[in-house]
């Protein structure tokens, strides 16, 4: 499957960090415990808490986290201009791109989300998300938002299996797996863990996290954050062997002409949807929990909730433009379940 090849590179990082990591975490053998270690990678906030029965080990896994979110910066970063993502946007308007196995995955991936959607999920977004601003304030205007958006459509995504290879079908074309990379790298984060032997652990990139087993007997607690209130919280939830995303309107935003221009972009209009102030999704892992958050942000509550009910293993909890809290039905039984016949 495209998710396991997505984890290849995390898992290849593993087997050659591993043997050289365990002869020196057997030299210092320390009592286990709790840790945590928290960087700034991906323009965000990365944190990896887990539970080990030997420290130095826990601080090996932990690192090796670590490296592998600054190896997925480094490729699908938009804004390095050495990434892979980089070449691809500087490059295939004009020729037919090689690409990497992880890139090919995820941009096939992302492909099928939008297909899921009916097009809400789009990564060529950012054929117009490029022009806004929100730190300078600034957005399209309107002559730029209509000649950019005759380039979003994943249609004009043209992938080659044999030849592992990406081309735009036309000028303008622009992709940014802000809305899935991190999914990634909290999914590639957790195998890495399980892989050295981590049972109960959290691994979080920004709105998205990635949960291990249990805490020690008892869930992990999540809180949704009160999209208007600081510092308060709308729902919270006991989870364990689960992955989460939350996207919300307050990210990334700010306010002209009292209309909130923030970072989730409707790919039919290439402006930011106004229905939904925050949405929370539970799956099985990262890549679908942060594709459907997206796709549900823009799709609104009765259409997202609709394609939530219709998924295996998946569940929301969304807040509307009013404050409403809206559950999805697995939620409102008491618990997660398997529902629908469709898989992402």
């Amino acid at each position: 499957m495209l998710l396991d090849g997505l984890r290849n590179a995390a898992l290849r990082v593993v087997d050659a960090a591993g043997r050289r990591d365990a002869a020196r975490a057997a030299v210092a053998p320390a009592l286990g415990g709790w840790l945590s270690r928290e960087e700034t990678i991906m323009g965000t906030s990365v944190r990896v808490e887990l539970w080990s029965d030997d420290r130095v080990a826990g601080e090996l896994a932990a690192a090796a986290v670590m490296a592998e979110m600054h190896r997925i910066d480094h490729t699908m970063s938009p804004f390095k201009p050495e990434s892979e993502l980089s070449r691809i946007n500087r490059e295939a308007a004009d020729q037919a791109v090689p690409i990497s196995q992880s890139m090919y995955d995820i941009i096939a991936r992302s492909i099928d989300f939008s297909k899921l959607s009916g097009g809400a999920f789009d990564i060529t977004f950012a054929s117009v998300g490029h022009l806004y601003d929100y730190r300078r304030r600034i957005k399209p205007t309107d002559e730029e938002l209509e000649c950019a958006r005759a380039a979003i459509g994943y249609r004009n995504l043209m992938l080659d299996a044999q030849a592992r290879t990406v081309r735009f079908a036309r000028p303008g074309v622009r992709i940014d797996l802000g809305g899935f990379a991190k999914g990634l790298a909290v999914d590639n984060g957790a195998a890495i863990l399980r892989c050295r032997g981590v049972t109960s652990a959290i691994v979080t990139a920004g709105g998205d996290s990635r949960i291990l087993g249990d805490r020690r007997g008892r869930p992990w607690t999540i809180g949704i954050r009160d999209p208007r209130r600081p510092g308060e919280v709308v729902a919270v939830l006991p989870l364990q062997n689960v992955a989460l995303s939350t996207s919300g309107d307050y990210e990334r935003f700010f306010e002209m002409d009292g209309v909130r221009c923030h970072h989730v972009i409707d790919p039919a209009t290439g402006k930011s949807p106004s229905s939904v102030r925050s949405v929370t999704i539970l799956a099985e892992d990262g890549l679908t929990s942060e594709g459907l958050t997206k796709s549900v942000f823009v799709l609104g509550v009765e259409k997202g909730m609709r394609l939530v009910e219709s998924l295996e293993s998946v569940d929301a909890v969304v807040v509307d433009a009013a404050g409403v809290l809206h559950y999805s039905s697995g939620l409102l039984d008491g618990g997660r379940r398997s529902r629908g016949r469709h898989e992402v």
